[in-house]
């Protein structure tokens, strides 16, 4: 298998991967919904999931690394149409992926322990406060700030960048090109949740299936190509 091809099987196989975790964890932890609850409330539910919940989101985190040699890969795919602004979509493609790694990776080695300390039988009061503040700490700067926030928008950005090199792009279909604009522009308006837009989190969510399926065309493309 050449470059192309091994590209295609990572566009293809990383979507998968993502929506089969997504999905098991809407099914056991109520996933996305359950993030805006009450921390007694999440925690008690991530308690109750047990190590497979743990493992699940381990495997989650996972797939953003699992982006990196994508957005890498890429480059290297499209580097004979030497389109100069590939370099910056390869930085914040590794960036895209760093950021949702560390923004999820809490749940496998943070959030396991707050969650047993907080329902231990002699934890006080005044310690399960300091778990909820820390919790919340966490929950909103590694989740709604580098995860959602900054993870949003560098995929985003990526996927704008992707899509205009293919519709540039000597070597493929340009219509791929032209149709992953629109769920980069669907994820980049999930940054504006938290200004009080409230359709961006659904704009956001089927962006991200959109996307998903955008991918997965892509990879087939490239090993037709």
């Amino acid at each position: 298998m050449d470059v192309t091809q091994i590209t295609g099987v990572l566009l293809i196989c990383l979507p998968i991967a993502f929506n089969v975790l997504f999905f098991m964890l809407q099914r056991s932890f109520e996933y996305r919904d359950i993030l805006r609850k009450p921390t007694d409330y999440i925690l008690r539910q991530f308690n109750a999931g047990g190590s497979r919940l743990v493992l699940t989101w381990y495997s989650f985190a996972l797939t953003g690394l699992l982006f990196i040699p994508v957005a890498i890969l890429m480059n290297q795919v499209l580097e004979s149409d030497a389109l100069p602004y590939m370099a910056v979509a390869t930085t914040v493609g590794v960036l895209a992926g760093l950021v949702q790694f560390f923004g999820l990776i809490r749940w496998t080695f943070l959030v396991p322990y707050l969650a047993k300390t907080y329902f231990e039988k002699d934890t006080s009061a005044v310690t399960k406060d300091s778990i909820a503040v820390t919790f919340q700490a966490f929950h909103r700067f590694a989740g709604m700030a580098i995860g959602e926030h900054l993870g949003y928008l560098c995929t985003s950005v990526w996927s704008a960048l992707v899509a205009l090199a293919i519709t540039q792009s000597a070597q493929f279909s340009h219509w791929i090109g032209w149709l992953g604009f629109i769920p980069a522009l669907g994820i980049f308006i999930g940054l504006f949740e938290e200004a009080g837009f409230k359709p961006a989190a659904l704009i956001n969510a089927i962006s991200y299936i959109l996307w998903s399926v955008w991918l997965i065309v892509l990879g087939i493309s490239f090993l037709l190509h």
